[in-house]
């Protein structure tokens, strides 16, 4: 008789995969943390997607609907992290960061969930990012049809932000380098800027801050695993999707990208690699800005979009917001 299939990929007990290539994920994850009841901020959630069957959720502060408000909310589009493998718009950590970043940025928040590795390796996140960003151009051009949150006249389509963390600040890279400088394809929808936490990017060749020491939640063999899943198989980790300057990835020279702020933990594995990225781009003439949070780890506005440095960490967005609309003035900070 054959053996039972082991296992031989684990993602932290919540992502398996057998050696008869059966994927096994946990329907009972026991997260470390409580649901935030924000009461300033409503939500709810709606498909985006029929095809593939994705949703995102919507966050909207309740200031917007009083009446007398002619303030319009900024649109900002979040996508969660999880190394391509893992996560959820649902997710505490994903759902407590929104929460966060509506009621502090006084924006309508939008999270679209997309494919996970790896029943769908890459590009199918990336495909889902960019579906989501043409169902927020479809809701900009519908009057009557589309979702009453966003057709209500309380937000401005005019100054849409794509913030993403981890492997979802991977997906906005992309997604700058795919829209260019003023994601006309998207019209009316205008993207302002792109705002990357501690980004997922990855490369054969170590950087000194992968080499160690680990994280308390994160070492280089999960970011090694989250690779090996995600990535196209065969492919290495210099493939154009996790390494933008590795030998096969295209050039970044000639193109005009908006604005991009990268914004990473001082104690985290993937600092040099943000770090590297932003000084790359810098020194093609691009407008990028770099903010390092000294000692922080990787997950540390997720994990605590409350804290300290959370709030911090938000006062630095709110700039970059309002730097890169504030020539058109379109920006108020409530």
């Amino acid at each position: 008789m054959g053996s039972f299939p082991r296992i031989v990929e684990d993602c932290m007990g919540v992502l398996q995969v057998l050696s008869d290539g059966t994927i096994f994920r946990s329907k009972n994850i026991q997260f470390n943390m409580p649901v935030v009841d924000e009461k300033s901020v409503h939500f709810k959630d709606v498909m985006f997607d029929k095809n593939h069957n994705l949703h995102l959720r919507i966050y909207k502060p309740t200031s917007a609907s009083f009446a007398g408000n002619s303030y319009k909310l900024p649109i900002i589009i979040f996508f969660h992290g999880g190394g391509f493998c893992l996560g959820s718009r649902m997710w505490p950590t994903c759902h407590n960061s929104c929460l966060r970043l509506a009621s502090g940025l006084n924006a309508l928040v939008v999270a679209p969930d997309y494919r996970l590795a790896p029943e769908h390796r890459l590009p199918a996140a990336m495909d889902d990012a960019a579906s989501a960003m043409k169902w927020l151009q479809g809701q900009s051009l519908s009057e009557t049809s589309g979702d009453a949150w966003l057709n209500s006249g309380e937000v401005n389509y005019d100054q849409v932000f794509v913030l993403g963390d981890s492997s979802g600040g991977n997906i906005a890279h992309h997604l700058a380098v795919r829209l260019g400088a003023g994601s006309t394809e998207l019209a009316p929808v205008r993207v302002r800027g792109y705002v990357l936490l501690a980004p997922f990017f990855g490369g054969v060749v170590r950087t000194k801050s992968e080499e160690g020491p680990s994280e308390s939640l994160l070492n280089l063999e999960i970011l090694d695993r989250f690779w090996r899943l995600s990535l196209p198989i065969g492919e290495t980790r210099d493939h154009p999707l996790a390494n933008p300057f590795g030998p096969l990835s295209p050039s970044l020279e000639a193109l005009t990208l908006d604005p991009i702020l990268v914004i990473v933990g001082g104690s985290e594995l993937l600092k040099d690699r943000a770090d590297d990225y932003a000084g790359r781009l810098k020194d093609m003439g691009k407008k990028i800005e770099y903010v390092e949070f000294e000692g922080k780890e990787h997950g540390y506005f997720n994990y605590d979009p409350y804290s300290d440095t959370a709030n911090q960490t938000l006062q630095v967005i709110t700039r970059f917001m309002a730097d890169n609309v504030s020539a058109l003035g379109i920006f108020t900070i409530s």
